[in-house]
C-alpha cells in the first residue's frame, strides 16, 4: 500500500493551524492588565488572605516565622 504523503503532509499542517487557532482564542479571552491595575489587584488579593493586615508571622504569606523570602546577601 502507497501512502499518500502529500496528504498526510497537508493534514499536519492543517493540524498545527487549528492548534494555533485554539491557542490565540484562549490568549485573546485573557485580560492584559497595565502594571498599576495588577499591582492594585494583587494587593487586593493579599489583604484578603491576611484580613488581620499583619506584616507576618508564622504560616504567613513572609514564610516561616516572618523570614524574608530572598537571598541574605
Amino acid at each position: 500500500m502507497r501512502v499518500p504523503w502529500k496528504l498526510l503532509g497537508l493534514a499536519g499542517i492543517a493540524g498545527v493551524a487549528a492548534t494555533g487557532v485554539v491557542v490565540a482564542r484562549r490568549r485573546r479571552a485573557q485580560r492584559a492588565y497595565d502594571p498599576e491595575e495588577l499591582r492594585a489587584r494583587l494587593h487586593a488579593r493579599l489583604a484578603e488572605v491576611r484580613p488581620h493586615g499583619g506584616a507576618g508571622g508564622a504560616g504567613g504569606a513572609g514564610g516561616a516565622g516572618g523570614a524574608p523570602l530572598g537571598p541574605t546577601g
